[in-house]
């Protein structure tokens, strides 16, 4: 019980690393790329780091399709956009290489 604590703790700041990262780059289309490598680098903790990059992840999309109701137009995100961070959050946590998603450009420190 307590390396899953471990592993799901150290799982969610991989998670807050790549969100901080995802916000310093403010880099277009560089969104699934963080999504897969917060994943991803969760994942690899073990199975407490992996669960805690799914419910990030759900809790993330889920927030955002509900706050969507209440603002003006939305957040212009979308269903589909939902379903594709998705995807790309499980192409990381299934440890499949999250440089599939990497933008062209982007800088190499991340």
């Amino acid at each position: 019980l307590l390396s899953f604590l471990g592993e799901a703790a150290r799982g969610t700041w991989d998670m807050i690393r790549a969100y901080n990262d995802m916000r310093e780059a403010n880099y277009i289309g560089a969104d699934k790329y963080f999504h897969a490598r917060g994943n991803y680098d969760a994942a690899k903790r073990g199975p407490g780091g992996a669960w805690a990059a799914k419910v990030i992840s759900d809790a993330r999309e889920n927030f955002q399709r509900f706050t969507d109701r209440f603002s003006f137009g939305g957040s212009g995100r979308g269903a589909e956009d939902s379903r594709a961070d998705q995807a790309a959050n499980e192409w990381g946590r299934s440890g499949k290489d999250p440089n599939h998603f990497r933008p062209h450009g982007l800088p190499d420190k991340y």
